[in-house]
């Protein structure tokens, strides 16, 4: 059986993660969250008191994990040898410490073996920054979500809003998006591009009901 892949990159408050999920839900399809798999292994290290950038002890712990990633109707959960994880990664230490080990060369390669052999077994989108350039180079639909730095900062100021948090000072929101997406394209590791085959959708005019038609449509194209 032919199983499709769909990968998904663009910059922080571009909207992936929510309206991947929702074309995921639509098409049946199985919604990876890579941001996931690294909390995953940043549990495990911590579990294991490290909490340092240490190579070599990295990939020790990493020879002996049991790592898993299931689908149970359609939900992702992460096993960190044999148990559950996927609420207990959700802490504030695990997500203080998951870019620490992001960074990890180690890390990146022991996930993106996981990550391929999910799209491998499973029709599923995944999103990211390196989904398409690195990840799943040869996915079988690649899209490049995007927004203005103006747009993707409103939309960050809405959803502190929505947490009760008040007096937020919108051109902050803007500087720090602007200093992510320069860290995210000049980083030494898979930055982050739009490979020349991807799909490239600007989200700043568009509803979140638009986006996910002009995704839909994409993916229904390549099942045939």
């Amino acid at each position: 059986m032919k199983y499709i892949s769909v990968a998904v990159d663009g910059p922080a408050g571009s909207g992936k993660s929510t309206i991947t999920k929702m074309v995921a839900k639509d098409l049946g399809y199985n919604y990876v969250d890579t941001g996931a798999m690294y909390r995953g292994l940043t549990y495990d290290f911590l579990k294991n008191n490290l909490t340092e950038l240490d190579e070599k002890k990295i990939e020790l712990l990493l020879s002996k994990v049991k790592f898993e990633v299931k689908f149970i109707d359609g939900v992702q959960y992460v096993f960190v040898n044999g148990e559950d994880v996927s609420e207990k990664i959700r802490t504030a230490e695990v997500s203080k410490f998951t870019s620490l080990f992001a960074k990890s060369p180690a890390v990146r390669e022991f996930l993106i073996d996981t990550q391929r052999n999910l799209a491998m077994s499973n029709n599923i989108i995944m999103d990211g920054r390196d989904i398409a350039s690195v990840v799943l180079p040869n996915a079988d639909v690649k899209i490049f979500l995007t927004a203005s730095v103006e747009e993707r900062a409103r939309r960050r100021v809405l959803d502190f809003e929505r947490q009760g948090v008040v007096d937020i000072d919108f051109d902050k929101v803007k500087a720090d998006i602007a200093a992510r997406d320069y860290q995210d394209e000049n980083r030494d590791i898979a930055p982050l591009v739009k490979v020349d085959d991807a799909v490239l959708i600007d989200t700043t005019n568009l509803t979140i009901t638009e986006v996910v038609e002009k995704m839909t449509e994409l993916i229904k194209k390549a099942e045939g």
